[in-house]
């Protein structure tokens, strides 16, 4: 009788060896999730974490600080702005905390688009009067006169300029 007893208690000693332990992991504490603040100046921005979650600032985030993780803050006319968020303990019993809380971001104006300038054509002449149209006859072209010398002193001064009429060849007859 002896024997099925030490038989009997080996087996039930293999088939404990055999089996799983329970976890002790119920024994280790796991960190709470801490109220990450994000806010921006101008406020109403999109906040999105690198985990996954967003939200409009200002607004408040549940995150675990296990590992870093990033939040980038964009809003229409600004450029975007990324924020590393990294977990810190400050002590070997104290729970991580993350830094920077809160998440405080200035965004900038995006510059505007560079506008592109059309470069102007020289203008020509501005005041150049039209050729006059070509004529029939094959006399050549009057050479332009010069002013009239202007009359001695003692002569009387004539009242109104005088212009020789043109004839039909357009040949400048000498004045007598």
């Amino acid at each position: 009788m002896s024997r099925v007893i030490a038989v009997t208690a080996c087996g039930f000693m293999l088939a404990a060896c055999s089996a799983t332990m329970p976890s002790l992991d119920f024994l280790k504490s796991t960190p709470q999730p801490e109220a990450l603040a994000i806010e921006s100046e101008p406020p109403g921005a999109d906040a999105k974490t690198s985990l996954g979650e967003s939200c409009r600032t200002p607004c408040k985030l549940s995150v675990q600080p296990g590992s870093e993780f990033s939040v980038t803050v964009a809003l229409s006319g600004y450029q975007p702005q990324t924020v590393s968020v990294r977990p810190e303990t400050e002590g070997a019993a104290a729970a991580p905390r993350l830094a920077p809380n809160p998440v405080h971001v200035d965004l900038r104006p995006a510059a505007p688009p560079k506008k592109l300038v059309a470069k102007k054509k020289p203008v020509a002449a501005a005041a150049r009067p039209a050729a006059p149209p070509p004529m029939a006859s094959a006399a050549p072209t009057p050479a332009p006169t010069a002013a009239p010398a202007p009359a001695p002193a003692l002569a009387p001064a004539p009242s109104a300029p005088t212009e020789a009429a043109p004839s039909a060849t357009n040949y400048p007859w000498p004045s007598r």
